[in-house]
């Protein structure tokens, strides 16, 4: 199971992981059986319509899995690729479990994939993304 990494300096402001970003996510995972995992939930803060999170903090939520978890790896990596599939509306105000975990690699790419599903463990979203590692 990977360890997690430390954050440096100025990397506390991450807009999805960082504690010292005010308006951030604030999104605390921690390594489970070679998934990356955090729960959350979302105030209507981070909403779009009545009830339900933005897509686009949904993408952010997913994407942060998988980078994440290859930086909390001790890999540094940028996102080459990323595809959405978003399944059903995921609630603000409910407990999301959001996971990334590496599915493959292949030279300087890791492929990378991630859900957010609801405490019963429908899954809200999921997310595939092609990771490329950078020095």
């Amino acid at each position: 199971m990977p360890s997690t990494k430390e954050k440096m300096p100025g990397e506390t402001y991450c807009f999805a992981c960082g504690p010292d970003n005010p308006i951030g996510l604030h999104l605390d995972f921690h390594f489970t059986a070679e998934k990356y995992v955090a729960e959350k939930t979302l105030p209507h803060e981070y909403q779009s319509y009545e009830g339900v999170v933005h897509g686009g903090i949904v993408t952010t939520m997913l994407d942060e899995a998988m980078g994440g978890y290859l930086y909390s790896a001790g890999e540094k990596a940028v996102t080459a690729r990323l595809d959405v599939r978003y399944r059903k509306p995921t609630p603000v105000g409910e407990q999301l479990v959001i996971t990334g975990w590496e599915e493959s690699r292949r030279g300087s790419f890791v492929n990378m994939k991630a859900t957010i599903a609801l405490a019963d463990g429908t899954v809200t979203a999921e997310g595939t993304a092609k990771m490329a590692l950078v020095d």
